[in-house]
């Protein structure tokens, strides 16, 4: 429990069915600082939230202090991917490892049946056992951030919400009586203050600052950056530098402190390597999918729909190669796999680990 009103529906439509709910809440960094921003997840504010709806409904509430767990996991390890030169989700890692490793433990020792969020994704159960599906309501659907639950996990998880829209879940939190039926939703990455990720990471890692020069793909230095952890794959904006046409971040050169810049057709990407996979679709594994070339929806960023392409092992590796090129693909970002034949399931996927870029 959150503290916002998805998480907050969710134990109360359980509560109301009458199954024996536990409310559980994560304090994954030092609330004092966070309640100061507004929309931050479990922040003060949101804690308080949290136990004032689980009073209200009569359930018991724990709040778990998971503050060294989070840094590690997933603030250092987002760090980590800048100074890489790849463009971390956090969300995705918080997922995969506090939320439904850690807590999901935690759940097993209270002697839960399962462990239920209000996460927008759907579970249905198919011949060969559970499936993770797309949300009904595709404006709202977190698919993209959940491909790394196993189908260990996804036995045991449920998730209520996933064939509703919003606002029928604001709806029923109004019904209910809830008191955080109008709470805005949460916004941007939870620890990171004012959507400036540059400034936790430079207190982190101080010399992921260091200055390098911005060299054109043909091999012109056009310029100095203060840092490759100011710069993303595809992006256009404050490279300031002038050479007539657009020029845009087509490759970061971590280790010689080097962003590589380029015209937008650079950016067109055949194929591309995974890497720390997961698989919950039919067969065996997402390597074995990889070596008969099994048809795939492709999707490289949240915001994007899937692109048509086929698994397949690129330089030797697991990996997707398109139908058609895809453009700004970024090492670090996720690569969620659907099934063509039924759109909405998710196969699985994996972390960028490299792109081909498309013969010009």
């Amino acid at each position: 429990m959150s503290g916002g009103v998805d998480s907050t529906v969710t134990a109360a439509l359980l509560a109301k069915a009458g199954y024996d709910v536990v409310g559980v809440t994560l304090q994954l960094y030092d609330h004092g600082a966070a309640i100061q921003k507004k929309g931050a997840c479990c922040a003060g504010q949101d804690i308080h939230d949290a136990r004032t709806a689980a009073e209200g409904l009569g359930i018991p509430h724990y709040v778990l202090d998971y503050e060294s767990r989070f840094k590690e996991q997933v603030i250092e390890d987002f760090a980590d991917a800048y100074l890489r030169g790849e463009t971390p989700i956090p969300c995705i890692r918080c997922n995969q490892t506090v939320k439904f490793r850690d807590l999901l433990d935690v759940a097993r020792d209270l002697g839960a049946e399962a462990m239920a969020t209000g996460h927008y994704v759907r579970r249905e159960v198919g011949p060969a056992g559970p499936e993770l599906h797309r949300a009904a309501d595709a404006a709202r659907d977190q698919s993209y951030f959940l491909f790394a639950t196993t189908a260990e996990q996804l036995a045991y998880l449920r998730f209520p919400l996933g064939g509703l829209p919003k606002p029928a879940v604001r709806a029923a939190a109004a019904e209910l009586g809830l008191a955080v039926a109008d709470k805005p939703d949460s916004q941007d990455i939870c620890f990171v203050p004012e959507g400036r990720y540059t400034t936790i990471i430079d207190r982190l890692r101080p010399h992921g600052a260091e200055a390098g020069d911005i060299v054109h793909m043909d091999g012109r230095t056009l310029g100095r950056h203060e840092g490759v952890t100011r710069y993303t794959i595809g992006q256009r904006r404050g490279l300031n530098v002038a050479v007539g046409d657009p020029l845009f971040v087509v490759r970061i050169d971590a280790d010689a402190r080097q962003v590589i810049v380029g015209p937008r057709e650079a950016l067109l990407t055949s194929a591309l390597t995974l890497k720390e996979t997961n698989w919950v679709g039919d067969g065996a594994s997402l390597e074995a999918a990889c070596e008969t070339g099994r048809p795939v929806l492709a999707r490289v960023r949240s915001t994007r729909e899937p692109a048509r392409g086929r698994l397949a092992l690129v330089d030797g590796q697991p990996g997707v190669a398109f139908d058609t090129a895809e453009e700004g693909v970024a090492p670090g970002q996720a690569c969620v796999l659907y099934a063509p034949e039924a759109p909405s399931r998710v196969l699985g996927g994996g972390f960028i680990a490299g792109t081909v870029r498309q013969n010009l």
